[in-house]
C-alpha cells in the first residue's frame, strides 16, 4: 500500500477504498467508485462556497493565510510593492518572470498604446443616466468591447489572445475615467501617452483646464502600490467567476464583465466602502471603545477585519498602512484615519478579536487612502477591477491552457419533489 493515498471504509457496506493523495488533495472523481449497489450514482462531496475544494492548478499566485504570505509567481508582495510598478507586475503574473528592461519597454508601449478606445465606445457610455453607478458602467462596456474586436472569440489562437490581453489591461482604465466623468458631467480627458499607467489614469480622471496634467508623484507612487496589492488574489470570487465563464470558451471581454459583476458585491468589491460608512458611523476616537462593545454584542460586524483565506494580519494592510502617511502628508490627515488607528489598536488587544484571529485586511485602509486622493466611494470597485483585469486574465489564460480543465458545472444534491404526474388545473385545489 502507497503511503500517498487514503484508505476509506464505507460503514454501509463494510467495503475499503485506496485512493491517491497527489500535493495534499485527492480528485472528488474518486469518490464516485464508491457505491451501495449498482444503481448509486456514486459518493458526492457537498461544499457550499468552495471552502475546502480546488478547483484548478495554479501557478500564479500563493496565499497562505495562517502565516499572512502572499506571493505572485514566487515573488513576496512586500518586495514587489517596494521595488516594483503595476505594469511590471502585470507582465510577471501573466508571464511567469519578471521582464527584461527591453522586454518591460516593450510591454509597457504595447499597453500605453492600447489606452485609447474607438470613439463608438463613448457612445456607450454616453447612454447611460446621468446618475449611473460607475461600476454598472464599466460591466456594460466592457462587455460591449467584444463587439467591437470580433476576432477575440479566437481564444486558441496565441496572437490573437495576446491582443486582447494589450487591449484589456490597457482600455479598462480609460472605461473607468470615463465612467466617472460621465458621472460628474465632466468632458471626457484623453488619455497622455507620455505619463505613467497611474499618472495617465489620475490625468483621466481629474484633469481640469490645464494643457498638460502632472499627477503629483506621491499620489501616482500609492496608486502603484495599491494596483499592485490588487493584481491578483488566488481564487476568489470575481476571479472564479472569470474562469468560470471563461470555461466556456467565451471571449475574455464577456468574460472579464462578468468577473467585474462579481465584484460588484458588497463582500467583494465593495468591502472598503462598508469600512468608511463604518468609520464616519463612529465619527471620533472617543466613541471607538462603545463600538468595540457593540460588536462584541452580536450588534454588528466589524468592517474591514478578518478574511476568508487569512487568519493572521493581511500583508496588504501593513503595506497600505504605510502608504497611508505618505498620502495624508500630501493630502492632510483625515479625522477617519485617527479612528482607524484606534479601532485597530483596542481591536488587536482585545481577545475577543485575537481568538477569532479578526485582522485589519487590505480594505481596511484602501477606502480612506482612495477618499484622501478625492476618488468618490461609488468608484471604489472600479478602482479594484482595473489592477484586477491583469490577474482576472492570467487566470484566465491559465485555465485555456490546462489540458484538465473542462466547462464549469458543479454537481448538486437535489432535495425536490419525487416523480409527480401533472394536474390539469381545473382539478387543482
Amino acid at each position: 500500500m502507497s503511503a500517498n493515498t487514503l484508505t476509506i471504509t464505507d460503514n454501509r457496506t463494510g467495503k475499503q477504498y485506496e485512493i491517491a493523495i497527489e500535493n495534499g488533495t485527492i480528485k472528488a472523481i474518486d469518490l464516485r467508485q464508491i457505491k451501495t449497489d449498482a444503481d448509486d450514482f456514486g459518493l458526492m462531496t457537498y461544499d457550499p462556497a468552495f471552502t475546502n475544494t480546488a478547483s484548478c492548478k495554479s501557478r500564479i499566485t500563493l496565499i497562505d493565510g495562517d502565516k499572512g504570505i502572499l506571493r505572485y509567481r514566487g515573488y513576496p508582495i512586500e518586495q514587489l510593492a517596494e521595488g516594483s510598478n503595476y505594469l511590471e507586475v502585470a507582465y510577471l503574473i501573466l508571464h511567469g518572470e519578471l521582464p527584461t528592461a527591453a522586454q518591460l519597454k516593450d510591454w509597457s508601449f504595447n499597453i500605453t498604446h492600447h489606452t485609447f478606445i474607438h470613439e463608438n465606445i463613448k457612445k456607450c457610455i454616453d447612454g447611460y443616466h446621468y446618475d449611473a453607478h460607475p461600476m454598472g458602467m464599466f460591466i456594460g462596456t466592457v462587455g460591449a468591447l467584444s463587439t467591437f474586436y470580433p476576432e477575440a472569440k479566437q481564444i486558441f489562437d496565441a496572437e490573437a489572445r495576446r491582443k486582447q490581453i494589450h487591449r484589456l489591461i490597457a482600455k479598462v482604465a480609460t472605461i473607468a475615467a470615463f465612467a466617472y466623468r460621465h458621472r460628474m458631467g465632466l468632458p471626457y480627458s484623453y488619455p497622455d501617452n507620455d505619463l505613467s499607467f497611474t499618472g495617465n489614469f489620475l490625468n483621466m480622471m481629474f484633469k481640469k483646464t490645464e494643457l498638460k496634467y502632472q499627477p503629483n508623484p506621491v499620489l501616482e507612487r500609492a496608486l502603484e502600490v495599491l494596483f499592485i496589492l490588487h493584481a491578483d488574489h488566488e481564487q476568489n470570487c470575481s476571479t472564479n467567476a472569470m474562469r468560470s465563464i471563461g470555461s466556456s470558451e467565451a471571449d475574455p471581454y464577456s468574460a472579464l464583465a462578468g468577473a467585474a459583476a462579481a465584484l460588484y458585491g458588497p463582500l467583494h468589491g465593495g468591502a472598503n466602502e462598508a469600512v468608511l460608512k463604518m468609520l464616519n458611523e463612529i465619527g471620533t476616537i472617543d466613541k471607538v471603545p462603545d463600538y468595540i462593545k457593540r460588536v462584541k454584542a452580536g450588534e454588528f460586524r466589524l468592517m474591514g477585519f478578518g478574511h476568508r483565506v487569512y487568519k493572521n494580519y493581511d500583508p496588504r494592510a501593513r503595506i497600505i498602512k504605510q502608504v497611508a502617511d505618505e498620502v495624508f502628508a500630501v493630502t492632510g490627515r483625515d479625522k477617519l484615519l485617527d479612528v482607524a488607528l484606534e479601532l485597530e489598536r483596542i481591536a488587536l488587544e482585545d481577545d475577543y478579536f485575537v481568538n477569532r484571529k479578526l485582522y485589519p485586511n487590505v480594505d481596511f485602509y484602501s477606502g480612506i487612502i482612495y477618499q484622501a486622493m478625492g476618488f468618490p466611494v461609488d468608484i471604489f470597485p472600479v478602482l479594484f477591477a482595473i489592477p484586477r483585469t491583469s490577474g482576472w486574465i492570467s487566470q484566465w489564460q491559465e485555465m485555456l491552457l490546462d489540458d484538465e480543465q473542462k466547462i464549469a458545472r458543479p454537481r448538486q444534491i437535489y432535495l425536490g419533489s419525487e416523480v409527480r404526474d401533472y394536474v390539469p388545473i381545473e382539478r387543482r385545489g
